[in-house]
């Protein structure tokens, strides 16, 4: 039985939210290393200073929104698709939960 859009939808969703999840571990993966670079050259995130938060902490919190869209779009998703469509999909784990 072909995939319904809804479904074609909700797989896409969930990819590109796997894929956002993994340029967050990403993004606080360089914020560490960046933090630490710095700190070995005695030196301060200028940005930081001034607005309190680095460039990598509003890419991480931008990062981190997005999820959160792509993971309540999915739960609408799953709350419109019909039993059958659940079952085609398998074992389709649901959305992480947010993490700040």
């Amino acid at each position: 039985m072909p995939m319904t859009q809804k479904s074609k939808m909700l797989v896409e969703t969930q990819t590109q939210r796997d894929r956002a999840l993994q340029l967050l571990e990403a993004l606080r993966a360089a914020k560490l290393r960046s933090e630490q670079n710095l700190a070995k050259l005695n030196q301060t995130d200028f940005l930081k200073k001034v607005t309190g938060s680095s460039s990598m902490d509003n890419a991480i919190a931008s990062t981190q929104r997005l999820i959160d869209a792509f993971n309540r779009v999915l739960d609408q998703l799953q709350d419109e698709l019909s039993d059958e469509d659940l079952a085609m999909l398998g074992s389709l784990e649901r959305p992480a939960p947010s993490v700040s």
